[in-house]
């Protein structure tokens, strides 16, 4: 059993129960001899230490987020077990310094790492913990939050060939970050999402306490299970369902140009793949004037064929196409090409050459071929990044949207991620004005009231235009809180005050609670 679940001795400092906005320069003193008290000097990066930038850009994925004028923590934390991460909150409360938490670094605005303000905070880093212990018997997994998705994956294989687990499909993202907001991949038709078979977890809480599923109470853990992260406390582990693959599954990857019929392919995708059997995934990469339909079956190219043949025949899909492999050889082959070994999931380390910025939406009628033509022609811009298309259906859409936050269910065909990139040899202003001007393009063609998005693909362009002013951050919040939620932002809103009602956890998406007036 990991190390992050372990119950420790409670440390024994007094909390407050307020905080003020900006620290002062006494209680950042303060709160660094009280981490010093309780924790490793080895595991604590202050400002002017050496390693500082290197341990805060280790897990950076994205350089648009890491500027000169980017708000830096006054300490990054490196717990290597819970009763750190209890000390970091309780000396955090008690000198008024708030925390942010990181997990692999993934998130898409930063969030876990900087501050889009100017505010004094820390980083907790939970990078060392990432046990993941595997029962084989009980077809269950213990696994800490800081934790790569690869990793889970490969502790899984190494301890069953026919157990998986449904979740994202690149391996670098950890897995704090990714359950905290649903966590979807190639199994989701089969499996639903992350947070679907996520059995139990720890959590330390504002109040430094270590709880577990019964301690937390049920309104707190359907929180945590796709409510975003950082909202709640600090969640340490996830004990999650595996499930069944079998001992081949087969891919395929069918790149279809517009010359080729990418517009009447993709217009019958739409309506085909979420209604395909669950075992049959097929997302669609879309760049340039290329689709790119992407595959997971759980079978053989075999069994495979004469249903291609009779539910998508437009596609052209033949034997030449069929790449047989294990369910774990499957993870590099989508992720990182055709000749990455199992192995390759294991590399932490990637580049920071490459600038991007995504946004997401969902689709519930599906798109007419006209306007296919369209978005080909944005598609073709010269400073045109691509869009991803993921097909629902199946069990991901068979659960009430009310069952965890995570609301993206019955009816949606589709949920799109529109993403662009660019390198440190332009400013990007052109990349994200494609961008937005593709997002705004799409408005007529997606979900409305609320326009949905996935807060796994973090935005803060969805609440740009609010001013608080009057309103509560609650009443704020609404204008991006129900775009990823829906009808479960007020619940969220709710189990926040009933966890954290001083508001300690929070950025600039995070769940306010009920009422508060901050």
């Amino acid at each position: 059993m990991a190390s992050s679940r372990t119950l420790v001795l409670a440390v024994l400092i007094s909390f407050h129960s307020c905080y003020a906005p900006v620290p002062s320069l006494a209680s950042s003193d303060g709160f660094l001899k009280c981490l010093s008290a309780a924790i490793p000097k080895q595991l604590l990066y202050t400002q002017s230490s050496p390693s500082f930038t290197s341990v805060l850009v280790s897990s950076i994925r994205n350089p648009r987020l890491f500027t000169p004028t980017t708000v830096r923590p006054l300490v990054i934390v490196t717990p290597t077990n819970a009763s750190h991460v209890q000390a970091a909150v309780v000396c955090g409360r008690q000198n008024d310094v708030r925390i942010r938490v990181r997990s692999g670094g993934h998130d898409y605005e930063g969030l876990s790492f900087r501050s889009v303000r100017p505010e004094v905070f820390a980083v907790v880093d939970l990078v060392n913990l990432r046990s993941v212990s595997v029962d084989q018997k009980t077809a269950t997994a213990w696994v800490d939050s800081g934790a790569t998705l690869g990793e889970l994956y490969y502790a899984i294989s190494k301890a069953s060939k026919q157990l998986g687990f449904p979740a994202g499909l690149c391996p670098t993202v950890g897995v704090g970050g990714h359950f905290s907001g649903g966590g979807f991949g190639m199994l989701l038709r089969k499996y639903g999402v992350a947070i679907d078979n996520v059995l139990d977890a720890t959590l330390v809480d504002a109040k430094g306490r270590l709880l577990d599923k019964q301690a937390m109470g049920a309104d707190v853990f359907w929180a945590i299970r796709g409510g975003g992260g950082e909202s709640f406390g600090i969640v340490l582990s996830w004990k999650v369902k595996l499930v069944p693959v079998p001992p081949t599954v087969t891919m395929f990857s069918v790149p279809k140009s517009v010359n080729e019929g990418a517009v009447d392919i993709l217009t019958k995708w739409q309506e085909v793949a979420p209604a395909l059997p669950d075992d049959l995934f097929i997302r669609v990469v879309i760049q340039k004037q290329v689709a790119d339909f992407q595959s997971m079956y759980l079978g053989t190219c075999d069994t495979l064929l004469p249903l291609m043949s009779s539910r998508f025949p437009e596609l052209g899909f033949n034997r030449s196409h069929c790449k047989e492999m294990t369910w774990i050889q499957s993870v590099p082959y989508i992720y990182l090409g055709s000749t990455a070994t199992v192995e390759d999931i294991l590399n932490r380390t990637t580049s920071l050459d490459t600038f991007n910025k995504a946004k997401s939406d969902y689709v519930l009628q599906a798109i007419p071929k006209d306007v296919w033509v369209q978005i080909f022609a944005w598609l073709a811009k010269p400073d045109a990044g691509l869009m991803i298309t993921d097909p629902y259906g199946g069990k991901i859409s068979n659960i009430p949207e009310s069952t965890t936050p995570f609301p993206h269910r019955g009816g949606v065909l589709y949920n799109i991620q529109y993403m662009n990139f660019w390198s440190a040899a332009t400013d990007g202003s052109a990349q994200i004005k494609w961008l937005k001007d593709f997002y705004a393009f799409m408005g007529t063609y997606v979900s409305k009231n609320p326009r949905q998005a996935y807060v796994n693909y973090r935005d803060l362009d969805l609440g740009e235009n609010v001013v608080v002013g009057n309103i509560t951050s609650y009443q704020a919040g609404k204008v991006w809180g129900e775009k990823y939620y829906k009808g479960n932002f007020q619940r969220l809103a709710m189990a926040k005050g009933e966890v954290d009602p001083n508001d300690y956890f929070r950025n600039e998406q995070s769940i306010p609670p009920l009422g508060a007036s901050k």
